[in-house]
């Protein structure tokens, strides 16, 4: 017997680590109807109700953005999106002690995690037990092993500009979801104008957060990094309050959300 197409593209999304999402209808006149969403909002297979078709992909893509599973209410229809998002990456630049705590929690926290120093005495399996890849060498001489993708988290924990530099125009361009760099607001302010007086749009430049992690008062590495995964997953899922998705929600399609 063939696999039901809708479950067939479910798998075929989550098996190649891909963004999308399924959506069903679950009440009105509509209901079962359902549809498997790419990342782009383009349809994969199934149909939905040609007179909200629109509103239903535009808030598909909406909430992939933030990774939220949901149902909402169009009048008398309501819909159940189902988002589907591959296991996220953290690429941690910087082998120094924040690191250390910093890979154990996120590997709890379901990330695939990657460390990277120019010193090959700290980029070491004793050191990182829990590291899925370890990356030795400058982020120049790293070529096609470093991805920066809709799927990266990074954080910068180096202090040296020689290190923190080649990264930026990889990074600046890229998809990735978060960008956090270690150091003090003074340090954070000089990074900001140093790269925008290099010719990056300020608005890529805006993208760091710096200085990393949430102000939850800090001082210990351990400390440290719950503030930065803290940040890290509040621009992952979005704001982190409901009324200003719902907000947002509102705007693109009068829907309400359940």
């Amino acid at each position: 017997m063939s696999d039901d197409p809708v479950l067939a593209a479910v798998r075929h999304i989550v098996d190649t680590d891909q963004f999308g999402c399924r959506i069903v209808m679950v009440s009105g006149p509509n209901r079962f109807a359902s549809a498997v969403l790419d990342a782009d909002g383009g349809y994969i297979t199934g149909n939905l109700p040609e007179r909200i078709a629109g509103s239903l992909v535009s808030d598909a893509l909406a909430l992939m953005s933030v990774e939220r599973t949901t149902t909402v209410r169009y009048g008398d229809e309501e819909a159940f999106f189902e988002i589907l998002a591959p296991r996220p990456k953290l690429l941690v630049f910087g082998a120094v002690h924040v690191a250390q705590s910093l890979v154990p929690m996120a590997q709890l926290m379901g990330f695939e995690v990657a460390v990277s120093d120019a010193r090959p005495a700290f980029i070491t399996s004793e050191r990182f037990p829990e590291a899925d890849e370890l990356l030795a060498g400058w982020p120049g001489d790293l070529g096609d092993r470093l991805t920066f993708d809709r799927r990266s988290f990074v954080v910068i924990l180096s202090h040296d500009a020689r290190y923190e530099d080649p990264l930026w125009p990889m990074l600046l361009a890229s998809p990735v979801r978060y960008i956090g760099a270690m150091g003090s607001r003074k340090t954070a302010a000089a990074r900001r104008q140093r790269l925008i007086s290099e010719g990056y749009p300020a608005e890529a430049v805006e993208r760091i957060h710096g200085p990393i992690g949430l102000d939850i008062g800090a001082v210990t590495p351990a400390e440290i990094a719950v503030s930065i995964l803290a940040e890290l997953t509040k621009s992952r899922y979005g704001s982190g309050t409901s009324l200003e998705l719902v907000g947002e929600m509102q705007r693109l399609t009068k829907g309400e959300y359940l």
